[in-house]
């Protein structure tokens, strides 16, 4: 049976219209976070469906970062942000005002059983809970139920990717676990610029010690320093390592006053550049693991 061209062209027609249709419904969402541990996690679940800038860039510090007219332009054109909060990103704010963001940010980190501390007579709580992969893990579940809300038709993608996630990230614990264990807990003490592990000592029974609390805008006093210098060298802390992404001339001192030998560097709070050695969070994390792991053997 011949099929007339008239037919043939009208059924052409109609199969175009509906890969165009379909292709013209693909959605990618334009987010936004604030920095750029969380735009990596961020990313892993999204897949394809998303484009994420990272307002802090690569090895900056999230307390101290100073956003900038093109920053406040990124954030206008989002679809999607996401913060850690915790008061991490007390900058944030000011910025949605100056940019004219109408939308809400989805604060990634609730639902984290969260940690607390006495500074300067008050009780603050720490902000950073991604030096623990269990804690990503909450992360990954809040990014997850928010990108299905942005954009429900990918919703079965984004739930996919972040139930192949939440498995490396166990496998990272596990990983962080079968390391730091085989390492008798009074050796388990590390000197660093600022108090930003605790997550990872509550998760591992890592003790670490910084001369500089929680945020990198505070400032350690003599006192401070005089005690944590009488501490370590009662504990007989033998390592120190620098932070990417801050000022490491106290804890060089600190270490000189102690005797504290250099362990290199660890990823605190910002990814290295791509072609550095914490170009995802995966990495990052893995990377402290092992470098902690040869300051304790000693090498």
């Amino acid at each position: 049976m011949r099929i007339p061209n008239l037919v043939l062209g009208l059924l052409t027609s109609a199969a175009v219209g509906v890969g165009f249709s379909a292709a013209a419904s693909a959605k990618t969402l334009n987010a936004v976070a604030s920095f750029t541990v969380l735009a990596d996690v961020v990313k892993q679940v999204g897949g394809d469906h998303v484009t994420v800038k990272s307002l802090v860039g690569p090895n900056g510090d999230p307390h101290e970062f100073e956003p900038s007219p093109d920053d406040a332009k990124s954030l206008k054109q989002a679809d999607i942000t996401f913060i850690s909060g915790e008061g991490l990103e007390s900058w944030f704010e000011k910025l949605v005002s100056a940019s004219g963001y109408s939308g809400k940010p989805y604060v990634v980190s609730t639902g984290i059983k969260t940690r607390t501390m006495e500074e300067d007579g008050k009780t603050v709580t720490d902000p950073h809970v991604w030096n623990s992969p269990v804690n990503v893990k909450v992360w990954v579940a809040n990014i997850e139920k928010a990108l299905a809300a942005a954009d429900p038709d990918d919703a079965v993608d984004f739930k996919a990717n972040a139930a192949k996630y939440s498995k490396e990230l166990d496998a990272l614990n596990t990983y962080a676990k079968s390391v730091i264990e085989t390492v008798p807990k009074d050796r388990r003490k590390i000197l660093t610029s600022h108090d930003a592990f605790g997550y990872f000592g509550r998760e591992y029974g890592v003790q670490f010690l910084s001369p500089i609390g929680l945020s990198t805008e505070t400032e350690a006093s003599a006192a401070d320093v005089a005690k944590l210098i009488d501490q370590i060298k009662a504990e007989k802390v033998k390592t120190y390592f620098f932070e990417n992404s801050n000022d490491s001339r106290l804890v060089s001192q600190i270490a000189k006053a102690t005797g504290a030998q250099p362990g290199g560097e660890l990823y605190v709070e910002s990814l290295s550049k791509a072609d550095g050695p914490a170009p995802t969070y995966v990495k990052m994390f893995r990377y402290n693991v092992d470098q902690l792991s040869k300051a304790f053997a000693g090498t």
